[in-house]
């Protein structure tokens, strides 16, 4: 199990859709497990695998009090979503040093592969749903930013850009 490394918000991978994943294999196990340990020494409280360069729809999501409760999802599909929206602070690692205010239903049901290789299906509340729908996003090619005005976005990417040449 290994940390990698993040892309950064211009690589092209990151702003198109991810392959389908056909079977959970043992090799999508080692990545979800790497997944997990991004994750951690993030620390946040989820990730997709575009964000760290392998374009394949896998997500990983932790957003438990006590850690170590992650949810390992293949071909994540929401099915249903509330009509209650939830407001949350979100960043991304492809952008460091910036967040905006994204506003999702608070709670969605999702379909996806398990890590036995299984469908299932799922409901995750607050700040699980948010999570899980930001990784969604990323899985098909979205970051959070594109859901702000172009104007909104712009300046978030010049501040990041900013940041990090420092």
């Amino acid at each position: 199990m290994a940390v990698r490394a993040f892309l950064p918000y211009s690589d092209p991978r990151l702003h198109r859709p991810a392959e389908p994943v056909e079977a959970v294999t043992e090799t999508v196990r080692m990545i979800w497990d790497d997944m997990i340990d991004t994750m951690e020494a993030m620390p946040g409280v989820g990730l997709a695998a575009p964000q760290i360069g392998i374009m394949l729809q896998l997500a990983v999501v932790d957003a438990s009090d006590k850690r170590g409760q992650a949810v390992r999802m293949a071909n994540p599909h929401i099915l249903h979503e509330s009509v209650q929206s939830r407001d949350h602070d979100e960043a991304s690692p492809n952008l460091p040093g910036v967040s905006a205010r994204i506003s999702r239903p608070r709670a969605v049901t999702v379909r996806f592969l398990n890590e036995q290789g299984e469908v299932e299906e799922r409901d995750f509340v607050s700040l699980w749903a948010t999570s899980v729908q930001h990784q969604i996003d990323h899985l098909q090619g979205r970051l959070y930013v594109d859901r702000l005005s172009p104007l909104r976005r712009k300046m978030l990417v010049a501040k990041s850009a900013k940041l990090n040449r420092r």
